[in-house]
């Protein structure tokens, strides 16, 4: 790889884009799912998005980089690489957010929040809690991809490589559901009873 990289050259290079009926983990479905996975199992692509993503808070004083687990675990350590700072990843238990592994974060630790993919926010927020509750301070957050549909989802800054936007239904409005098309859990070969 080379100074020439490109997210979105690279999100079409290793088919990151998948087109289909999709059970989202929000809820929500859709006709295109982002699996940065295929992106991030490539460790040069890995470590030129960690290198952007680390660019964008290029002039900031930061001390550790969070990710939440499961998608933001290798893009999080990329980032803290390229700022040389340690990385932390946080993980559901029981289904609540937790840092644990030994991990922690110390009051006064400048906190960036790397993600692969912002959609609705909700794990993110779960983090910032964790950060705040821990005494840190938010630096930002950063994703690969931001899907929000423009705005800020987070009460900190938040900055991406790319905004995308990917339509998504409510179940009962799923035009989706409505012509019968299964639905896939991405993530598994979960086929989704819908309609």
């Amino acid at each position: 790889m080379s100074e020439t990289w490109n997210v979105e050259e690279a999100l079409k290079r290793r088919d990151v884009l998948k087109q289909g009926h999709f059970l989202l983990s929000s809820g929500r479905h859709s006709r295109q799912y982002m699996q940065c996975a295929q992106l991030l199992q490539h460790p040069e692509e890995a470590e030129e998005a960690g290198k952007a993503l680390a660019a964008l808070f290029h002039g900031e004083a930061v001390d550790v980089v969070v990710g939440p687990a499961l998608g933001g675990v290798i893009i999080a350590h990329e980032t803290a690489r390229a700022l040389g700072v340690r990385c932390i990843f946080t993980e559901r238990k029981e289904g609540e957010m937790t840092i644990r592994r030994g991990f922690s974060v110390q009051p006064g630790e400048r906190v960036v929040i790397i993600e692969d993919v912002v959609t609705t926010g909700g794990s993110v927020n779960e983090v910032i809690r964790l950060a705040k509750e821990a005494g840190a301070t938010l630096v930002g957050v950063g994703s690969i991809v931001d899907r929000s549909g423009g705005g800020n989802p987070f009460d900190v800054p938040f900055r991406s490589l790319l905004e995308l936007k990917i339509e998504s239904y409510a179940p009962k409005e799923c035009p989706l559901c409505k012509e019968g098309i299964p639905a896939v859990k991405p993530g598994s070969r979960e086929i989704v009873k819908t309609g």
